[in-house]
């Protein structure tokens, strides 16, 4: 199992487009329930990763997903505590499904009993697809669960002894980066009821162990793997907490695996996390955001999701569109803070990528608008939209503060790394002091500088797509970090272009947070 590629995932982009599933969950409107009240979400990927801080709604929707399927029991997700809970009359959930390659309307909703209706009760007409729940019980301490208490014993010896699949332990092996031919799964009953994980003897010097000695993530990846692999094709699967008990690097390979399960047997899959590991392989479409009960799609880092909900305690937060704007925002407001007679206070700010330009506006906004809100928020966005008037403040009166703009836009009418790569390619060639700066940068010593230019040159005219020049050129210039190509390439262009720098800051400077206010 490899890395999944590009076009990987661009063909499974157009298979759900495109309607190519027989049984497939397209989307749900959340009319009622729990914190969230006419809340959408689409599921254009068959992996999808919901996000958001603890207690912002992530299981509720994992719950809403399984509920419309009849093997998926309501009180999975949905308990009722007797009087102790508050009432669910009203929660309903309406369902776009794709059900033996045709498209079903469905619908859940909750009714409390009451003098004509004799019991609450989820209604629902349930539809037919095989569903895997895999919950947070699978990382629990063999020790703390009381249905393995037979196996803790001195004496015991299995019934019977399975071992795994080959796809099983080919997985296994990626994910965890370790031999895992030798596991075996140990019953202790002739139905296979009650079972643990076991390492058999492979020599003298390695004697095996059981599952009371495996690590959590151990465990729980060739659990998790094992259970994915008995699953029928088609199937929806649902997992709490993707990550946990995981390293960052075996989350990652862990979410490639369950993209190519969806590729190989046509599944579906949907998972929780608090985990940028866990992000990393998906395309924007696959990410939704939950908090205040509200949903966004788009890929968002998991640190940002604290300026959402405002829990920083910085002075003003900025939410650029994507990881490049939200380098071009902070070198370009230094180089901001370097151009005025007044000192910025940039350790009060807080920059944070979004999942694209309205997601961006919608949250400056949103924060804004909140009149309890701490600190204030801008929208950085790229120069292409200031042609918008959906992203103008001129033309939208929310989206000021007192009358003053929080959105602000890049130079240029086109994708920030157009702007800067092909400005600073023109300028090399009118100022002799921009490529040796440039080279610099780049931590490369002076004298490669004719090469920095030939790469340059070279890229601007064999790239087909700006967003990956900075990784090209990189790679060009023995494999330089995107990271240190990009920031090399947009620090250059801050220092010699003082007049873009303060066209995109000077129409919101008087948010921008000052050192002689600080408390």
């Amino acid at each position: 199992m490899n890395a999944i590629s590009p076009s990987q995932i661009n063909d499974l982009l157009n298979r759900v487009r495109r309607r190519g599933y027989r049984n497939y969950l397209l989307s749900m409107d959340l009319k009622k329930v729990r914190g969230f009240v006419d809340a959408h979400v689409r599921f254009d990927f068959p992996v999808t990763a919901l996000v958001g801080p603890n207690g912002a709604g992530k299981t509720t929707v994992l719950g809403a997903a399984g509920l419309i399927y009849a093997d998926v029991q309501p009180r999975r997700f949905f308990a009722r505590g007797g009087t102790y809970d508050a009432s669910m009359q009203g929660w309903k959930v309406e369902y776009e499904v794709y059900s033996g390659g045709t498209s079903v309307p469905r619908t859940a909703s909750y009714t409390e009993a009451t003098a004509d209706v004799t019991r609450s009760k989820w209604n629902r007409k349930g539809v037919a697809r095989p569903v895997k729940v895999i919950g947070v019980s699978r990382t629990l301490p063999l020790t703390e669960r009381t249905d393995v208490q037979r196996f803790a014993k001195g004496d015991f010896v299995g019934v019977t002894e399975e071992s795994f699949t080959a796809e099983v332990v080919s997985a296994v092996e990626r994910i965890l980066g370790k031999r895992a031919a030798d596991y075996l799964q140990v019953h202790a009953d002739e139905q296979g009821k009650y079972s643990i994980l076991a390492l058999k003897p492979s020599s003298q010097a390695s004697p095996g162990y059981s599952e009371f000695h495996f690590g959590a993530g151990e465990a729980s990846i060739i659990r998790i793997v094992s259970e994915i692999e008995s699953v029928e094709d088609e199937a929806l699967i649902l997992i709490e907490e993707v990550e946990n008990g995981l390293h960052p690097i075996a989350t990652r390979r862990l979410v490639e695996y369950l993209i190519a399960v969806c590729r190989r047997k046509g599944c579906q899959v949907i998972f929780t996390t608090h985990s940028n590991a866990a992000l990393s392989p998906l395309p924007g479409e696959a990410v939704w955001s939950s908090y205040r009960g509200k949903l966004t799609q788009g890929k968002l880092d998991v640190e940002s999701l604290r300026a959402l909900t405002g829990e920083i305690d910085a002075r003003l937060a900025v939410f650029a569109e994507d990881r490049f704007g939200s380098l071009v925002a902070e070198v370009t407001l230094r180089r901001f803070g370097d151009l005025t007679d007044q000192a910025l206070d940039l350790k009060g700010v807080e920059i944070h990528a979004l999942g694209g330009a309205a997601q961006a506006r919608d949250q400056a906004r949103h924060n804004n608008a909140n009149p309890a809100r701490r600190f204030n928020a801008l929208a950085l966005l790229d120069g292409d939209k200031s042609r918008q008037s959906d992203y103008l403040p001129a033309a939208r009166e929310d989206l000021n503060i007192d009358g003053s703009p929080f959105v602000t836009f890049f130079s240029g009418t086109s994708d920030p790394e157009a702007v800067i790569v092909e400005q600073l390619a023109d300028l090399i060639e009118r100022n002799g002091r921009v490529l040796p700066r440039l080279t610099l940068a780049l931590q490369m010593d002076t004298g490669h500088e004719n090469r920095v230019g030939e790469v340059l040159r070279t890229r601007l005219l064999t790239n087909t797509d700006r967003h990956e020049i900075f990784k090209e050129i990189g790679e060009d210039l023995d494999f330089l970090g995107e990271e240190v190509t990009a920031r090399a390439f947009v620090s250059t262009w801050a220092n010699f272009h003082e007049a873009e720098v303060r066209a995109v800051w000077e129409p919101v400077s008087s948010h921008l947070p000052l050192l002689s206010d600080a408390a």
